[in-house]
């Protein structure tokens, strides 16, 4: 039987049938390990983390660096199995550069494989791929997404319960205060993201680092984020590429806002979807939200007035700062325009970030002609994997062209 190589968020059937998941990595120590979710997208008990002192759990099992499922045998009320490769703690300095090979067999045929993209920005821990439930059956997704967290970091985020690792030192930065526009705080506390979030705190202390050296340290904003769910941003939402800019968002946030949360607005139809991704229950929320939007363009203009409502109705006296995330040009032009224009008095920053397949030279033209300038507007233009920008060079984009509206 011919292998067929999956690429990155691309999903296929399975038997239901034991299936066996092999992972190889070249030129790090690695482990490998297996979580199993519920509806919830959490585990059930501690032991549902199964690893190589723990390597049997419900039909699941570890053994070097294989990860086997009988899924004709797995509980019904597991929903999900994701399979993981981690550098080993005791390799000091390890990390993923070169992408692990993940082979998957059934019926003692290989049948399938999958190599994700090569890593960049010190991931130590890369989620490969994820069994999950369909229609009665079993399909298979290849994820390949990384995290620097490690693998206690992720599995907390789940929601196993793990001896937590003595916090390295850093250099203070600054800490969120309440929304009060002359609000201004002490050296940064990231106790609430460690307890709630340890997988958002590499993230979150860059994001910090980004505005102490953009001198807007003591600085605080409203974060909100809109989503674009447009047919065309499918293979992205598929490939976890939107949960994890949304990650990077909620961490750059606990560095601005308090409230350990961001309203999130899909941008699809005339009706705007608002929920929230907070920092109890950021894993996997984006996939669970967005299933309730249908796929279509949508009236941006609609989910930015979503956002501005939502922003007045708080009370908040801070300056809010709208991360817009865009894939294709907008067809309510005009009507965008007017907005930015309109909410330019009203301490609301728009920041576009491109990324996918569409064309964007609307959203990079806004400030180029001297007669239209708009002075609470910017554009990052993120590629089309903002999961292969490193922190540092992301949070930049995101937060330099903010930093001097906040100063002006």
């Amino acid at each position: 039987m011919q292998t067929t190589s999956l690429r990155k968020g691309q999903n296929t059937g399975l038997l239901t049938a034991p299936v066996v998941l092999a992972v190889s990595v070249q030129g790090l120590a690695a482990d490998v390990s297996a979580l199993l979710l519920g509806a919830d997208g959490r585990v059930r008990s501690d032991a549902d983390l199964v690893f190589y002192n723990h390597p049997a759990q419900d039909a699941v099992s570890v053994a070097g660096s294989a990860v086997t499922a009988d899924l004709g045998r797995v509980p019904a009320d597991v929903h999900r199995v994701i399979v993981v490769a981690s550098a080993d703690p005791l390799q000091r300095g390890g990390v993923f550069t070169r992408a692990p090979l993940l082979t998957i067999t059934q019926a003692g045929t290989c049948v399938l494989s999958f190599t994700a993209p090569d890593f960049t920005s010190g991931e130590t821990v890369v989620l490969l791929a994820e069994l999950y439930r369909r229609n009665g059956g079993w399909k298979i997704r290849a994820v390949g997404q990384g995290y620097a967290s490690g693998l206690g970091g992720l599995a907390t985020d789940y929601g196993v319960e793990v001896e937590a690792e003595p916090a390295a030192t850093s250099a203070p930065l600054p800490v969120q205060g309440h929304r009060n526009s002359a609000s201004t705080g002490p050296a940064v506390d990231f106790s609430k993201v460690e307890r709630l979030a340890p997988g958002l705190l590499s993230p979150a202390r860059q994001a910090g680092k980004s505005l102490v050296d953009r001198g807007i340290a003591n600085r605080r904003a409203a974060v909100y984020l809109i989503l674009d769910h447009s047919w065309y941003m499918r293979e992205l939402y598929a490939s976890f590429a939107v949960q994890a800019f949304a990650e990077r968002v909620l961490a750059l946030s606990t560095a601005l806002d308090d409230d350990g949360s961001v309203p999130v607005v899909f941008s699809s139809g005339r009706q705007p979807f608002l929920e929230e991704i907070r920092l109890d229950n950021y894993r996997g929320r984006i996939g669970q939200l967005h299933t309730q939007v249908d796929w279509r363009r949508g009236r941006l203009a609609e989910s930015m007035r979503r956002a501005i409502e939502h922003y007045q109705e708080s009370g908040a006296t801070d300056p809010a700062f709208i991360v817009t995330q865009v894939g294709d040009e907008p067809w309510d032009k005009a009507e965008v325009r007017s907005l930015l224009q309109n909410t330019a008095s009203l301490g609301v920053f728009w920041l576009f970030v491109g990324f996918g397949r569409g064309k964007l030279a609307f959203y990079k033209n806004l400030n180029a002609s001297a007669s239209a300038t708009f002075t609470n507007v910017a554009f990052y233009d993120a590629s089309k994997n903002p999961g292969s920008v490193p922190d540092e060079r992301f949070y930049a984009g995101l937060v330099d062209a903010f930093a001097a509206w906040l100063r002006h």
